[in-house]
């Protein structure tokens, strides 16, 4: 079966918790905060003011340059201010709209409207998920239009979908793939169409094999789009891991996809273009798995973008000993320090809520070499966290610390229970702050 050199897979993934329940529509939030930057790149403008009315799907923030996003309305309602607010994922304070919804449904003009796309051009569709406000919806958050805009000097042969999900607990791709197959694919055409390419190829892990069986069968022996199962192991559905597993070429952890003639798109984000382009349906909402033995009815929500996490627990129930809430996976998640300020963005996927969480004391690495041997790229992990701690910036760079993509699987596999991956972040951190300064 396709696969990777290293990597982990947790005994328990979690994933039995959500992935055969149907999904549920959350209320529509009564107020909703909008973040300026949801996205990889150069944060969006607000173009809207305090006191202003907006409907669904109006923009609010226009994009600030090529790598950046438009943010839209998700509800219907009164900008009743635009100011700095903790942001769930970047940590510091970020820009963001906040509207109070008015309990309407309407609709921005011209939007949400069924379109004709049997002579699109590549540019139409282009255009139309720049204006969507597109990103990659597996977590990344990267610009979809500027997937869709390679550099004319390369050559891109192949399209990959990724329907790996391989973050334990997740399953909001596995539910948009079972019961929006049609779309999915779709979507995977356009973007086809978009650049060119006259084939792709979707990979989806063994665990999943009813999406599998039903996407084959929807393509109906088509010859252009090929569909593997991949071994069940993370972080198969990384970029990385992904094309290695499925086309077997390499490039290396510091380029992008392109250089080995591939572009990759998730699962949701397929669905997401799909919409963008046949329906104007700027990128409002979308599927959340909420989960963890901290939850008392674990689901899979459909979510307005800038819903309080509050309210989506209010759905679920929360149990007693709750001590821990992720955006995200328990992998490459991002911890919360509070509850009250957390609200969804783009790239949230899933929502991971925990009790009774032990916290381990770290010890000095015991020079095992199992980080090594789970290490995806090849590097040494242990004394990349070494060098963090003693701040040898210089060193760390020359043992290629940039080319690690956080994925979580040392600090997983350590028995020392030493935190691999904040001492590589930390690092990260003060190469960037010196680059500034120079």
């Amino acid at each position: 079966m396709n696969t990777f050199a290293g990597g982990i897979h947790p005994k328990e993934d979690g994933k039995v918790l959500t992935s055969e329940i149907s999904e549920i529509c959350s209320p529509i939030p009564k107020k909703v905060y909008l973040f300026m930057n949801q996205h990889i790149g150069a944060p969006a403008k607000p173009i809207v003011n305090k006191g202003d009315q907006v409907k669904i799907g109006q923009l609010i923030g226009e994009a600030h340059g090529f790598v950046s996003s438009n943010i839209h309305a998700s509800v219907c309602g009164k900008v009743v201010d635009v100011s700095p607010y903790p942001h769930p994922v970047a940590g510091a304070k970020s820009l963001a709209v906040v509207i109070e919804n008015s309990g309407e449904e309407e609709w921005a003009e011209t939007l949400n409207v069924e379109q004709d796309t049997e002579n699109i051009t590549p540019e139409e569709i282009r255009q139309r998920v720049f204006s969507a406000g597109i990103v990659g919806l597996g977590g990344a958050t990267f610009p979809t239009h500027v997937k869709l805009t390679p550099p004319k000097d390369k050559t891109i042969d192949t399209i990959v979908m990724n329907g790996a999900e391989c973050e334990p607990y997740l399953t909001c791709d596995h539910y948009v793939m079972r019961n929006n197959a049609n779309e999915v694919l779709e979507g995977l055409r356009l973007v086809m169409k978009c650049i060119g390419c006259k084939k792709a190829h979707i990979g989806i892990e063994a665990n999943k094999k009813d999406v599998y069986e039903l996407l084959k069968n929807t393509l109906a022996g088509d010859p252009s789009i090929k569909i593997d199962l991949l071994e069940v192991k993370y972080p198969q559905g990384a970029e990385h891991q992904l094309i290695k597993a499925l086309l077997r070429r390499e490039f290396k952890p510091t380029q992008l996809p392109m250089e080995a003639g591939a572009v990759v798109i998730n699962v949701a984000t397929a669905f997401a273009i799909n919409n963008a382009v046949k329906y104007k349906r700027p990128l409002i909402e979308r599927i959340i798995t909420v989960t963890g033995n901290g939850v008392n009815k674990p689901q899979n929500l459909r979510v307005r973008i800038g819903t309080p996490v509050r309210d989506l627990l209010e759905i679920t129930g929360t149990s007693v000993g709750l001590n821990k809430i992720i955006f995200g996976g328990p992998m490459m998640g991002i911890a919360q320090g509070s509850i009250d300020n957390a609200v969804t963005i783009k790239g949230t996927g899933g929502i991971l809520v925990l009790k009774d969480q032990s916290h381990y004391e770290s010890r000095a690495c015991i020079r095992c070499g199992r980080c090594i041997v789970s290490c995806p790229y090849g590097l040494n992990p242990s004394e990349l966290s070494i060098m963090g701690e003693s701040m040898n910036i210089s060193l760390a760079l020359e043992n290629n610390v940039l080319e690690c993509k956080e994925c979580g699987c040392c600090t997983y596999i350590c028995p020392a229970k030493r935190p691999i991956v904040h001492h590589i972040k930390f690092t990260k951190a003060l190469i960037a702050k010196q680059k500034a300064k120079k």
